[in-house]
């Protein structure tokens, strides 16, 4: 009876050998299946989060001197007697992002009458940005809405647009008449775009006391001759360098502020 005692005991101790190695085993396998699950979970979470791609650099960083963006001997021409040779500067609270100019005059021609010219340019430069989009699709947006704007003048009559090649990326003519002070006015309208900036070109023209409205083929060849020079003056103002390739996280349109060599003139397009 007394040897079945130390017996009992060596029986009792192997018999929990296999229970503590099973209990061990059971659990490493949890451990190794945690940090399996860990490792894999760090593997995939770079490709869960992709960056977006960045928007494309806006080609022009300037706008010209809106004064200056027409060339002296095309004001001379479209405005024989301007009552300002430099024109007239427009109010601008960002003249990088916005700019105008205009012209204006009287020619008396005596007992044949006098014939009035008006001429005003305009440039609107839109910003590249990562959340509105490449400058250049944002300059075709302000093109539009600013050729509807125009097709849309009040009291305009015989209203006609059409496209205009050689001017910018792409070009608009909007002609029309308008009756202002008891005469008859001949109107052209161009909007044109280049890169991210929008021009927009006003000439108009009547005939005072007994002398002939100009016709309307005078007044779209003067138009197209001023938008031609504001189209090449931005192109000029920005020869030496373009817009980072990086957009802005800012909404608003921004640009340098580096002098130009050409005036450019402010647009109304919405931004």
């Amino acid at each position: 009876m007394h040897r079945s005692a130390p017996r009992l005991t060596r029986i009792l101790a192997c018999a929990a050998v296999p229970v503590m190695l099973v209990v061990a085993g059971c659990s490493s396998d949890s451990g190794d299946k945690k940090d399996a699950d860990s490792a894999t979970s760090a593997s995939a979470s770079p490709d869960a989060t992709k960056s977006e791609p960045a928007v494309e650099a806006a080609k022009f960083a300037e706008l010209p001197d809106p004064c200056s963006s027409v060339e002296a001997k095309t004001v001379t021409s479209l405005v024989p007697s301007a009552k300002s040779k430099n024109g007239t500067r427009s109010k601008s609270s960002d003249a990088s992002v916005r700019g105008g100019c205009s012209w204006n005059g009287l020619a008396d021609k005596g007992v044949k009458g006098s014939q009035y010219r008006w001429l005003d340019v305009g440039f609107t430069r839109f910003a590249s940005d990562q959340t509105l989009g490449s400058g250049a699709a944002r300059a075709g947006d302000g093109f539009d809405k600013q050729v509807k704007k125009s097709e849309a003048t009040d009291g305009a009559k015989n209203v006609k647009a059409g496209s205009v090649s050689g001017i910018g990326d792409q070009a608009t003519k909007i002609t029309y008449d308008q009756s202002k002070t008891d005469e008859d006015f001949r109107f052209t309208t161009i909007v044109a775009r280049t890169g991210n900036v929008v021009v927009v070109v006003n000439y108009n023209g009547a005939g005072y006391a007994g002398s002939k409205t100009p016709d309307a083929e005078t007044i779209l060849k003067g138009a197209t001759m001023a938008a031609k020079d504001a189209v090449a003056a931005v192109a000029e103002a920005n020869a030496g360098g373009t817009e980072s390739p990086k957009a802005t996280d800012k909404p608003s349109d921004d640009s340098s502020k580096k002098p130009s060599k050409k005036p450019s003139s402010s647009a109304k397009a919405a931004s």
